[in-house]
């Protein structure tokens, strides 16, 4: 396909091919059934804006252009990311067209959506090496010969100054400081910088250049999904409906984040995986048994009833750890999973295989550091004060714990090493 453009202020703005995976995807069936549709518009959904314009498009039979844009700030995509990727899947599946955008450029300037405090700039080399395995991931969940595939700094590095101001001007400085994040830093007197300003901007710019239908996000992106809207108006297209997921918490019942480490990966390995779940607080289990796990409606209420009458937590834990593992890694992995877990954690066993490693020293805080069981001998030494670290079974609580080749250390219940 050639190269096509778009007006954007007074100049004609030269714009990356739109390549798609199948020549006949335009020709793909569209399924209008009532009862997917309705389980696309309410399964995890949060709020949709319009809902009668996208009930109303999608029981048409016209393909609709679906916009996610993901930011590649980190190399791994965690479930909660995960659960609207499931629902793009969804739209996918009804034959509609997935247009994805991965912002490299955005991810330099910094999504200021969740955050309370500023966001350091990234470099294009930590986004380009964050971006190595992303296409991997996403193609756990999405059929990639059927999606677009776009990074926005094909055209948000090139845009001018004044078409920059022109974006801008379609927004007010009250308008930018009523969101909570802002509002609240505004009010400790905390900085904000112009550039923060501009993510709306260029997410809203996206919709314009792939000339979206419909755009998902969590429930923390409105206002930049709504931002695409005013764009795509101002640029004579037909502003995009949008879609926000509902929220998965972190295992802890805090919101998701990597730097708290509440976070499961979708690239996690299987018996990883399946140990975070069972660390999970029981009162997240349908709603990670809802966004996480493909289980219909009908199955969920049943588990909440199940929960109601006082079943075993724990249980229920493990059903759902196993479904999450062999979604991503297969039932094989997953049965191998559970085995695992009952051997170590309810047999008191110890896995089949455990990593070796040689240390540059048999000092416990050292072996703790090299085999990243902590981050630091700083962070080490924490966890043996804390009572968190076994040598050979047995709990040690000084620093100056000594090892030698062929001792198994043991931090928490879920980890192990070898000594060489």
């Amino acid at each position: 396909m050639g190269r096509v453009t778009q007006r954007v202020s007074r100049k004609i703005i030269p714009l990356p091919p739109l390549t798609r995976g199948l020549k006949d995807i335009k020709h793909m069936k569209i399924i209008t059934d009532e009862k997917k549709i309705n389980e696309v518009l309410t399964r995890g959904v949060e709020e949709i804006i319009v809902r009668e314009s996208l009930e109303k498009k999608l029981k048409s039979g016209k393909q609709l252009r679906i916009k996610f844009g993901i930011d590649p700030t980190g190399a791994k995509i965690h479930i909660g990311r995960a659960a609207t990727l499931w629902k793009l899947r969804e739209f996918q599946d009804l034959g509609h067209q997935i247009v994805l955008i991965v912002g490299d450029y955005t991810a330099q300037i910094g999504d200021p959506s969740d955050k309370l405090t500023k966001r350091p700039f990234l470099t294009p080399r930590d986004i380009k090496e964050n971006m190595k395995n992303y296409k991997k991931q996403l193609g756990k969940i999405l059929d990639l010969d059927r999606a677009e595939f776009h990074h926005n700094g094909d055209w948000l590095a090139v845009l001018t100054p004044r078409e920059l101001d022109d974006l801008a001007d379609l927004f007010s400085v009250q308008q930018m400081i009523a969101r909570r994040n802002f509002k609240e830093r505004w009010e400790k007197q905390e900085d904000i910088s112009i550039r923060e300003l501009h993510y709306p901007l260029y997410q809203g710019y996206d919709s314009v250049i792939v000339k979206a239908d419909v755009e998902l996000g969590g429930s923390d992106q409105l206002f930049n999904l709504m931002a695409g809207r005013k764009i795509q108006e101002a640029r004579g297209q037909a502003p995009q409906d949008v879609m926000t997921a509902k929220m998965l918490m972190g295992l802890d019942g805090r919101k998701m984040s990597t730097s708290w480490g509440n976070v499961i990966n979708i690239a996690d390995e299987p018996n990883d995986m399946y140990g975070k779940i069972m660390s999970m607080h029981d009162d997240l289990i349908p709603d990670y048994f809802l966004l996480c796990a493909r289980l219909s409606v009908e199955e969920v209420e049943e588990i909440k009833k199940q929960i109601a009458a006082g079943v075993n937590p724990r249980d229920l834990k493990m059903r759902l750890a196993k479904e999450i593992v062999a979604l991503y890694h297969g039932k094989k992995s997953a049965d191998e999973a559970e085995a695992e877990f009952i051997n170590i954690f309810q047999q008191k066993g110890k896995p089949e295989e455990i990593p070796e490693i040689k240390p540059s020293a048999y000092d416990i805080l050292t072996v703790l550091a090299e085999s990243k069981f902590a981050k630091s001998k700083t962070d080490a030494r924490h966890l043996v004060e804390q009572g968190g670290v076994k040598v050979n079974d047995q709990k040690i609580d000084s620093i100056e714990t000594k090892v030698k080749a062929g001792d198994i250390v043991q931090k928490g219940s879920r980890f192990f090493i070898k000594v060489k």
